[in-house]
């Protein structure tokens, strides 16, 4: 009797134990936690308002798509590097609520983080190179480029890497200190640069009579028009080959967009060709 009776208080003064802890540290960590949730959430509405705001005024002049790549791009950056900020603060204030000593502990960071900066020169670079990448606006979502050897589409920036997607699917994932040239091919306006081959025997000034029409009537074209600034066109005789004389065809697209000009440019050409009897070669 008299154990159970033990064992019944000292449950009771573990209970009272837990809820004076629950009441004094308990509503301490549910206040930060909650406070951090909420300034998390305003941020995330927020910062895209104020970015697509300040972007706008600086970028007036320049296309709606181009604008919003540049909003997107920030606005990624600036919210998860707030939300990791804002956890890593609270982390700090809730330890000591669990009996943590931070002295201690921001000590050993500060050796740890010495040990690791010897180490982590690479992921410094990264960080300073995504800096200047965002500052400069080299690139953003949903560019296609050319950057470390890859080309594809960006799907993610941030300081420490760029994310691309390849035409296969592949997804590569680069660190930012790979990043010596960057060739965006979407800014502004893209082009038409391709050539085309006929045989030696073929009249050239036809060949080139039939290219420029079939440019004019592609840029005529009510599903294509929109999509081209500058009519494809031949500039020159561009190379004797093996097989032919090419004639260089350049024009000016929307970004982006002059692979499906020059797929339909081609389909257009080889029949043009054939009703013109000119001898296509490769």
């Amino acid at each position: 009797m008299g154990t159970l009776f033990g064992l019944t208080l000292a449950a009771r003064i573990d209970g009272d134990r837990i809820a004076d802890w629950l009441v004094d540290h308990g509503v301490r960590i549910a206040v930060i936690l909650i406070v951090v949730a909420v300034i998390i959430l305003i941020f995330r509405h927020v910062v895209p308002h104020a970015v697509d705001a300040a972007v706008r005024r600086r970028m007036e002049e320049r296309p709606d798509e181009e604008v919003e790549k540049r909003v997107k791009t920030l606005d990624t950056v600036f919210v998860r590097t707030a939300e990791i900020v804002l956890a890593a603060i609270a982390l700090f204030m809730v330890l000591p609520e669990l009996g943590v000593n931070v002295g201690p502990v921001l000590a050993g960071v500060g050796i740890v983080g010495i040990a690791i900066g010897l180490g982590a020169q690479t992921l410094v670079r990264d960080t300073i190179n995504g800096m200047f990448i965002l500052i400069e606006n080299q690139f953003g979502i949903g560019d296609v480029v050319t950057v470390a050897g890859i080309s594809g589409r960006v799907e993610e920036v941030n300081l420490r890497r760029t994310v691309l997607r390849d035409l296969d699917g592949a997804v590569h994932s680069v660190p930012n200190s790979e990043i010596r040239v960057a060739s965006n091919h979407s800014r502004g306006w893209s082009g038409v640069d391709m050539n085309v081959t006929v045989a030696y025997e073929a009249d050239i000034d036809k060949a080139t009579a039939v290219i420029d029409r079939v440019g004019q009537e592609l840029a005529a074209d009510p599903e294509y028009g929109p999509l081209i600034t500058d009519a494809p066109h031949v500039v020159r005789v561009d190379a004797f080959k093996d097989s032919g004389v090419a004639l260089k065809v350049l024009g000016v697209t929307e970004p982006m967009r002059q692979w499906d000009v020059m797929g339909e440019l081609r389909r257009r050409l080889k029949k043009a060709f054939d009703a013109e009897r000119i001898d296509l070669r490769w």
